[in-house]
């Protein structure tokens, strides 16, 4: 548990350090579990803890539990890349992202924690005529859906990234990108810790190490669920646990169109500044930018073999790396400090699942596959808008599972870039 400091003296400090933190008050309450809630919502990440807050403060349900079966945060929201954007193509996927973007931007004042949002940019980088024509297209739909982008010439691209490999004989020559100013990066456990905070003080019950068995059925409907702690009961349960959706949604008595994946991602030993914003490249598939502690954080595609191991594989991270070898020769002779992955939750159109389940008073957030992080306020806003109202918000509304079956898909591959 993260606790807040009384007093800021470095005696202090060593002292609290010694005495193993005992004057330092909790940031979040942890109780026990009560026998019901007016809502639960299973998953202790990112989404499912904005989803608590969200219904405390947008809808004044505060009777509501946050179920978690390991620690806050300890899934895929500390396990990935921490980058945000909203440069996507279709319509209905700049709405939803770039919703989130706006919420990220009023974040830490929204929450009082800093969430250590750095709006440094980003920068896709095309290796050809043909990435340039789609490149160009993609700037295009941004900018109709009201969304800043701008289509960068060779020059740009190496005036911002000026350690890229832009030797006229490189494997991916440089020809240009998509830039995308407000972009950038923000500190994953803080956006989790702000949530978490910003909940329990609006009086929502954060239940760490409690894990959902099965779920509670009267007259058809979700009323509940059975956990490692005993049943609790609510009227109405929300999901949103990414990797493992599909896995609750089988005990839940449904099947998903969700395949679940491993995404690692590594970093570098700590450098002094040489990177100041983010660079994909469609080339490679693989991107990075730099931390606040000068470490390179980055990562690449897919493991396509079906897993739940939070580990990745070695030929996977030698592709990773050697198409961070090929972007900057010069990170080559960095030492790795530390690898990991992440369960994420692919579906066929790889767009997210918001919207009531085939269960009623079950509903569902998941399927965001590697662009959960970024989604994070508007994944939980939404969520929480369906669990008090009932009905959708005109964001979550084309994301609903029933586009399987209307063939109403929203083919974000190329957006979503099926790298981060």
């Amino acid at each position: 548990m993260i606790r807040r400091r009384s007093h800021y003296s470095a005696f202090t400090l060593f002292k609290e350090g010694l005495l193993g933190q005992v004057g330092w008050q909790p940031t979040w309450a942890s109780p026990e579990p009560k026998p019901a809630y007016d809502a639960i919502v299973v998953g202790g990440g990112g989404h499912g803890l904005a989803t608590a807050y969200y219904l405390a403060k947008n809808h004044g349900l505060p009777n509501v539990a946050v179920i978690e079966k390991g620690w806050l945060g300890g899934g895929n929201t500390g396990r990935n890349t921490t980058v945000v954007r909203s440069n996507y193509f279709y319509p209905e996927s700049v709405a939803l992202y770039d919703f989130a973007l706006r919420l990220y931007e009023g974040l830490s004042r929204e929450l009082n924690y800093n969430i250590m949002l750095s709006q440094r940019g980003m920068v896709v980088v095309a290796h050809s005529e043909f990435e340039m024509e789609i490149s160009a297209r993609l700037v295009n739909a941004m900018q109709i859906n009201g969304v800043d982008a701008e289509l960068f010439s060779r020059e740009q691209v190496i005036e911002i990234a000026p350690a890229m490999n832009a030797r006229p004989d490189a494997r991916y020559p440089i020809f240009g990108g998509v830039w995308q100013s407000r972009a950038g990066v923000a500190r994953h456990d803080a956006v989790a810790w702000g949530y978490a905070r910003g909940a329990s003080h609006l009086g929502v019950d954060i239940i760490q190490n409690c894990e959902v068995l099965d779920f509670i059925f009267e007259a058809g409907r979700c009323c509940g669920v059975v956990t490692s702690l005993g049943e609790i009961r609510a009227g109405r349960v929300g999901l949103a646990v990414a990797g493992h959706s599909s896995v609750l949604a089988a005990k839940a008595g449904f099947q998903l169109p969700i395949q679940s994946y491993a995404l690692q991602a590594m970093v570098s030993e700590p450098v002094k500044p040489v990177l100041d914003t983010v660079v994909l490249s469609l080339g490679t598939g693989t991107y990075v930018s730099q931390s606040d502690k000068g470490e390179l954080v980055f990562g690449g595609g897919l493991d396509r073999i079906p897993s739940y191991a939070q580990r990745g594989n070695p030929p996977l991270q030698e592709q990773v790396i050697s198409g961070l070898v090929e972007m900057f020769p010069a990170f080559g002779q960095l030492k790795l400090l530390r690898q990991w992955a992440g369960i994420v939750d692919i579906v066929p159109d790889s767009s997210p699942i918001i919207g009531p389940s085939p269960l009623p008073g079950l509903y569902l957030n998941c399927g965001w596959g590697t662009g959960g992080f970024k989604a994070i306020p508007a994944g939980g806003w939404l969520l929480a808008h369906l669990m008090a109202i009932g009905s959708h918000h005109e964001i979550s509304r084309p994301f609903d599972l029933g586009r399987f079956t209307s063939g109403r898909l929203i083919d974000e591959a190329a957006g979503s870039g099926i790298a981060h």
